[in-house]
C-alpha cells in the first residue's frame, strides 16, 4: 500500500474493522473507528483500502451505536392523558420489574414509534 493520508479508510485484517488512519506509530499504523473512539495499532502493510460495502457497513454500524447510546440515557416519557401512552409505559415498567430487557427495550421503541406518530408537534 502506498503512503497513507490521515482520514483514509482502510480495512484491517487482523481486527476485521474498517478504520480512519490516524497516524504513524513507530511501527504501527494508529487507526480510529468510524465515527470516533479508541484507536488501535495496526500493520502497515496488511492495510488495504476498504471497499464501498466496507465502508458502507462501519457507517452503518457507527450510526446504530450512536443511536443505542442516545435511547439508553433518555427513555421516552408517555404524555399525560393518552391510553396508548400510558399502556406501554405500564408494560414497560412491567419488563423492568422483571429484568426483561428485550421486552423493555420492546415497549420503549414503541412507545417513541407511537410519539413520533401522534404527539409530533
Amino acid at each position: 500500500m502506498t503512503a497513507l493520508e490521515r482520514g483514509a479508510l482502510v480495512y484491517d485484517p487482523a481486527t476485521r474493522k474498517v478504520g480512519e488512519y490516524q497516524d504513524r506509530s513507530g511501527p504501527y499504523a494508529m487507526l480510529r473507528p468510524i465515527g470516533g473512539g479508541r484507536e488501535w495499532q495496526a500493520d502497515p502493510a496488511a492495510l488495504r483500502p476498504a471497499t464501498q460495502r466496507e465502508r458502507l457497513s462501519a457507517g452503518v454500524r457507527a450510526a446504530n451505536e450512536r443511536a443505542r447510546a442516545a435511547d439508553d440515557t433518555n427513555p421516552p416519557l408517555p404524555v399525560r392523558g393518552c391510553a396508548t401512552c400510558e399502556e406501554l409505559a405500564a408494560r414497560r415498567e412491567i419488563a423492568r420489574a422483571e429484568y426483561d430487557g428485550s421486552t423493555e427495550t420492546d415497549a420503549n421503541v414503541l412507545l417513541r414509534r407511537h410519539h413520533n406518530r401522534e404527539h409530533r408537534a
